[in-house]
């Protein structure tokens, strides 16, 4: 089966079920693993922002959403070339990868009959049904169902080590809105995690410390948002094991180098 993914999160969900060799086309942002975008077809394209600071993505993003324009681009003639047999694909964040119905009109205006399967996931648990989904549309659900069991042994290993704790300013399962300083300090979080989409770990500290600036006296951690937090895919649950990490070290093994980091006021 010949398999293209357009977002990065289902790459990734294609090598965790061993189906890195059927992978014949991915976008620019594929970057985990790094061969997916070594090796494969470029079949999205779009605005490389990792030079660019945060207000002016938002303002690009936001200018681009306003004018109607789209902020990626399919290289629909690359994508019928490539004859896949399944399009993985997404409806939603627009700004996170093209959404299904774009992806959709350009197969039928080029006559390609693959089928699409689009991946909208909310929580964690609809994440790991989402590996399912993949698993058995490309025919493997055996792999499937071994990588989601060990995924959900892992953060049972969480669950029964550690209290949790409670996000006092987030609105689980639905989408992230605008927020102040002053309305997240009214919460009264006893520590904040920083986790920008679209950043890794380096990124995600230099804000942190702006939010460290803003809220003196709660601690604040930097956390790889793009690798573990915001992309829906296995790694997800890396995220879950670095937040245990941060919220209860001595209950929890530390995080990996890399995953977070605590950072100061400047």
């Amino acid at each position: 089966m010949r398999l293209v993914s357009l977002l990065p999160s289902a790459t990734e969900i294609v090598y965790a079920l061993g189906l890195g060799d059927e992978l014949a086309g991915v976008t620019f942002e594929c970057d985990e693993p790094p061969a997916a975008r070594a090796e494969k077809t470029i079949v999205v394209g779009g605005l490389d922002t990792k030079a660019m600071a945060p207000g002016d993505i938002d303002r690009y993003v936001r200018s681009r959403l306003a004018a109607g324009e789209d902020l990626y681009t399919l290289h629909a003639r690359a994508l019928a070339g490539l004859a896949p047999d399944l399009i993985l694909t997404q409806d939603l964040c627009r700004v996170c990868a093209l959404p299904s119905g774009q992806v959709s009109d350009a197969l039928d205006y080029l006559g390609c009959q693959a089928e699409v399967l689009t991946l909208d996931p909310h929580t964690l648990d609809e994440v790991l049904d989402s590996i399912m989904a993949v698993g058995q549309r490309a025919g493997v659900p055996e792999r499937a169902a071994a990588l989601v069991a060990g995924l959900r042994a892992r953060l049972a290993t969480v669950a029964a080590g550690v209290a949790g704790g409670r996000a006092v300013a987030a609105r689980p399962g639905v989408p992230s809105v605008q927020t102040s300083w002053p309305a997240i300090a009214a919460t009264g979080p006893d520590l904040v995690v920083v986790a920008p989409c679209g950043y890794h770990l380096a990124g995600a500290a230099e804000q942190a410390h702006l939010a460290a600036a803003q809220l003196p006296g709660v601690p604040v951690w930097a956390i790889d948002a793009d690798g573990i937090v915001v992309r829906p895919g296995p790694r997800l649950v890396n995220g879950v094991e670095a937040l245990a990490a941060v919220l209860h070290p001595q209950a929890v093994p530390a995080a990996p180098p890399g995953a977070v980091q605590q950072v100061t006021g400047e």
